[in-house]
């Protein structure tokens, strides 16, 4: 993805002029579209702003990244809308984007098997990327950053508290976007998906990063590579920490929130 583009795509959003008119930033649960200027297309997202926002106070910012198939709203009301709730009570803005497509990706081409330590299958599925996937890929990791801008931008968001999570294929977006824009995030919490390569993946980039990993340890699919990716990082040099839960890839997402909210909170107050 060519950075240009993405600060030429925003320029002509002016962070705002692409979103749907409103009087003023307001608080609680909303569903929004703006016009994607690459494509000319409308791309929904969801936005949570706490009750307690005033218009003055820069709150701390969350990305975060939709599993294959979901779209921006389904972890948002996923468990009676745990993720709002925690919102709420911790004061953070949540930004839930569509990622282009409901399959973008955003930007890793990676995908079950090829989880960290299967770098054969990882090789194998890069080399299959077509052109017209590379673009999708693309595509979807500018759009959830253009929707990162327009409400940082809108609600006067705290940049310095910018964190990234995701769950599934969204957690192969936060590895992604982790490494892109190490400077951007506070934090990242990338749930049941180790969709990194550690042949190619650039760990350096990542090294200051503060991450916390979780894993279900029914999510059979994914928990021998978190497990073998997290016995890596923890032998290196990472800001890094590790949860699982008894749940499996789905039931695990509700069960980790609480401890992702409260290590972003610990990581906010200067803890690590």
């Amino acid at each position: 993805m060519n950075r240009c583009l993405i600060v030429l795509t925003l320029a002509w959003l002016g962070f705002g002029g692409g979103v749907v008119a409103q009087s003023a930033p307001t608080s609680g649960d909303q569903h929004r579209h703006y016009l994607f200027a690459p494509t000319g297309a409308e791309m929904p997202y969801r936005v949570y702003v706490p009750s307690t926002w005033n218009g003055q106070r820069s709150l701390p910012i969350l990305l975060f990244l939709h599993g294959a198939g979901a779209n921006e709203s389904t972890y948002l009301d996923t468990a009676d809308g745990l993720l709002r709730k925690l919102a709420e009570q911790h004061g953070y803005i949540v930004v839930s984007p569509l990622g282009f497509t409901p399959l973008g990706a955003y930007g890793n081409p990676l995908r079950l098997p090829a989880v960290f330590g299967e770098s054969e299958t990882a090789a194998a599925q890069r080399a299959a990327v077509t052109p017209q996937r590379r673009r999708e890929l693309d595509l979807s990791e500018l759009e959830v950053i253009t929707a990162l801008e327009l409400v940082t931008e809108e609600y006067g968001a705290d940049r310095s508290r910018t964190f990234l999570a995701g769950h599934s294929m969204g957690s192969g977006g936060v590895w992604h976007l982790a490494a892109r824009y190490p400077e951007r995030w506070r934090a990242v919490a990338p749930m049941s998906g180790p969709f990194i390569d550690k042949a190619t993946y650039p760990f350096d980039r990542i090294r200051g990063l503060p991450i916390f990993m979780t894993e279900g340890t029914g999510a059979t699919p994914s928990l021998a590579g978190s497990r073998t990716l997290a016995e890596f990082l923890n032998v290196g040099d990472f800001d890094f920490e590790y949860l699982e839960v008894d749940g499996n890839h789905g039931s695990m997402v509700p069960m980790v929130w609480p401890a992702i909210f409260e290590f972003f909170d610990r990581v906010s107050a200067g803890g690590r």
